[in-house]
């Protein structure tokens, strides 16, 4: 295998990916050093609490999470045509292990770097489609909730319900973002094995950049 081969390549970008995963879920839970992605989690949930408390504010809470459901339909929809597209480039290529004859050892033969990318897009936009949709149920429900009156013993009664749904709503949103900004080193790598590694490199150092504001900063 030379430095240059197509499957060295591949595990390269792979092993970027998911370390950079593996980081963000493993990261610290509270303190100053927690990630923004985790600080932001409380922010929600000062704010549904601060609305909760306002008389009047109904209207305007409403209209704020209307605009983060739109956002989160637009990455979903963004990936359920990506997923469309994925599919058909990458039917072509498991066409030929759909095959009856096609044993254990067929499959292996017919495994390419190629394909591994083709199924890790595939993979990465399903993720991102599941987390948006899953999120937009959620701040569906948080909108119904923030809608009801302040003070009528509904509002009191849903409240927790409220904060957990946000809650949920912004982190799985989160997720499905940056699933969706993950397809690009994998992109990359389909069109030049050697230029996944670096995209990895460029697209997890931003990400990085961006989630490793601590909680006093952003």
């Amino acid at each position: 295998m030379t430095l240059s081969s197509p499957w060295l390549m591949l595990a390269l970008t792979l092993c970027l990916l998911l370390a950079y995963l593996l980081y963000m879920m493993l990261s610290p839970r509270h303190g100053k050093q927690q990630m923004a992605w985790r600080a932001h989690a409380q922010l929600r949930d000062d704010w549904f609490e601060a609305v909760s408390a306002q008389s009047g504010s109904e209207i305007l809470a409403v209209q704020t999470l209307r605009n983060s459901l739109m956002s989160a339909t637009m990455t979903a929809s963004t990936a359920a045509l990506g997923l469309v597209g994925s599919v058909t480039l990458a039917a072509p290529s498991l066409q030929p292990l759909m095959a009856p004859e096609v044993g254990v050892a067929g499959v292996l033969d017919h495994l390419t770097p190629r394909l591994m990318l083709e199924l890790t897009l595939l993979l990465l936009l399903m993720a991102s489609l599941v987390a948006s949709a899953v999120a937009i149920r959620f701040y569906n429900h948080a909108s119904i909730i923030v809608a009801l009156p302040v003070g009528c013993d509904a509002r009191q009664r849903w409240t927790p319900s409220g904060k957990s749904h946000l809650r949920r709503a912004g982190m799985l949103y989160s997720w499905g973002l940056r699933y969706m900004v993950l397809v690009s080193p994998v992109l990359a790598a389909i069109v030049e094995p050697l230029a996944g590694p670096i995209a990895a490199l460029v697209v997890v150092g931003i990400l990085l950049n961006f989630d490793g504001v601590h909680a006093q900063d952003y």
